[in-house]
């Protein structure tokens, strides 16, 4: 393709050239910079931040866009070149309404905030971050009155991470789910006793923990030779281009669920980057769809495969010759400890069962502050009171409660409700895999993680960007986003874990 079209492509790329700058600006930031370095880095990213939205906004894309539309016409929806005109249109239509200066002002604040952020939950000290959050919430604000919604601000927020969704279908999809994880978490209960998780709560040496997450994520087809794993306080995958995805992971040395667990999650993502198809890196479209399909990739792979007896009867003997300490614990033991239902204070340590329910509580507080119907001020008090009305435990700190994620540091109000949608297209995605490939469990059983992962970078990883999460869903399922495969996995799950 040659023309108008072509000079679209490298205009694009020089953008995107800017924005994997500043993400990896972003990861030394939470890998490798010093503490020091914070008010710098803060300016280099708001530079970095102007300079792309300024060149994106600027009419030259506006008039590529309209020239290059006249060369392609005729091409199919689903063509690479159709479709990055679609979605840079839409990505110029939002952005134009965000002012450079604004856009600056958010990458520095939230910059300076991430160091603020983990001063005080490192310290248990909400007020060191409440000035800080009270002006990204101002900024959050001004952000959904730039790009403009009908409803509740809460849409606008929501549309940057799951386009076209709003807040009202979000509300309406949780409705429809919230009672069945209710009663199962009830019956859970009332037989709680039946299943013990302390053989996970003993001394793990972490350069052991992490031996063996790297050879359990190379397993499943995390390339190292395009990326690497490091520690973090909050773990994330980030990604600057198909051939550099980096994950991280945070090690506790007598808990040895959140370094191996969250080392699955964060490859589940970046096994997303590096199946990106390679014409389509460097451009707008190498990258994922929507926070939910992201995350329905990340929640797969750490739940539906990672806490799968299949994937255990393979990997236990493996996890016993690291840690000999384990010899003695049968399959069915260590199956139903990794899988155990109890109220955690930590979302990214909650079980399948509850987790939604923390989203759930997240969603509610972010509408009210998107509304001004709650002040930060408040939040320490409104989260402990309806943390406690949903799990019947109250955070006895802040560090453990409202200071536990990294999100409103980055100004990623209207993120969280991609996390449970995530869950429920893990399960709607898993089940149309195994339809297709019914071998799919037998293989995770013998190792042979191959089939899943080919069937995902067919189905999903490689069309980047070209298709909404809705469109994508549609096409590999047939019908949009439900909840009933995810109730039902958990359903199933459960009754065998706890002999419901």
């Amino acid at each position: 393709m040659t023309g108008k079209y072509q000079e679209l492509v490298v205009h694009l790329q020089e953008i995107t050239n800017l924005n994997r700058a500043g993400a990896l600006l972003g990861w030394d930031q939470r890998t490798q910079m010093p503490p020091g370095g914070a008010a710098a880095r803060g300016r280099q990213l708001a530079t970095l931040a102007r300079l792309s939205h300024e060149m994106f906004t600027d009419e030259k894309t506006l008039h590529l866009l309209d020239d290059a539309a006249k060369e392609i016409e005729g091409l199919s929806y689903d063509s690479d070149q159709a479709s990055l005109l679609r979605v840079v249109r839409q990505d110029y239509e939002d952005l134009f309404k965000l002012p450079a200066a604004f856009v600056a002002e958010m990458a520095e604040v939230t910059t300076l905030a991430h160091p603020v952020w983990a001063q005080a939950r490192a310290e248990n000290n909400f007020a060191v971050f409440q000035p800080t959050l009270e002006r990204i919430v101002e900024l959050v604000k001004q952000s959904a009155e730039y790009l403009g919604y009908t409803d509740h601000p809460y849409d606008a927020l929501l549309g940057q991470f799951e386009r076209g969704m709003k807040a009202a279908e979000v509300k309406a999809i949780f409705d429809a789910h919230k009672p069945a994880l209710v009663d199962l978490i009830a019956r859970i209960r009332a037989v709680s006793s039946r299943v013990s998780d302390a053989v996970l709560h003993q001394p793990f040496d972490i350069d052991r923990q992490r031996q063996f997450a790297v050879e359990v994520v190379r397993g499943f087809g995390y390339d190292f030779n395009r990326g690497r794993l490091d520690e973090t306080v909050h773990p994330f995958a980030t990604g600057f281009s198909r051939d550099d995805v980096r994950i991280t992971t945070r090690s506790l040395p007598e808990f040895l669920n959140p370094a191996l667990f969250g080392t699955m999650h964060e490859a589940g993502h970046a096994m997303y980057e590096q199946g990106v198809a390679a014409e389509l890196d460097g451009t707008p479209l190498g990258g994922g769809t929507s926070l939910a399909v992201h995350e329905s990739q990340s929640r797969m792979w750490e739940n539906i495969v990672g806490r799968s007896k299949p994937f255990w009867a393979w990997a236990l003997p493996q996890l016993k010759a690291i840690f000999p300490q384990l010899g003695g614990v049968d399959l069915d033991t260590f199956y139903k400890a990794i899988n155990i239902v109890k109220p955690s204070y930590i979302r990214v340590e909650a079980d399948e069962a509850t987790y939604n329910l923390h989203i759930m509580l997240r969603f509610e507080l972010e509408m009210e502050l998107a509304a001004g119907k709650v002040k930060v001020a408040d939040l320490p008090q409104e989260w402990n009171d309806r943390f406690e009305a949903s799990f019947g435990i109250r955070p006895p700190t802040d560090a453990v409660g409202v200071l536990q994620d990294i999100h409103w540091s980055g100004g990623m109000i209207g993120y969280f409700p991609t996390y449970a949608l995530g869950n429920l297209l893990s399960a709607q995605y898993y089940n149309q895999a195994i339809r297709e490939v019914p071998s799919i469990p037998d293989d995770i059983a013998s190792g042979r993680f191959v089939t899943l992962l080919g069937w995902l970078n067919d189905r999903i990883h490689r069309h980047g960007r070209k298709f909404t999460a809705d469109e994508l869903t549609r096409r590999i399922t047939g019908e949009g986003i439900q909840s009933r495969d995810y109730i039902a996995y958990l359903e199933t799950k459960f009754t065998e874990v706890y002999g419901l």
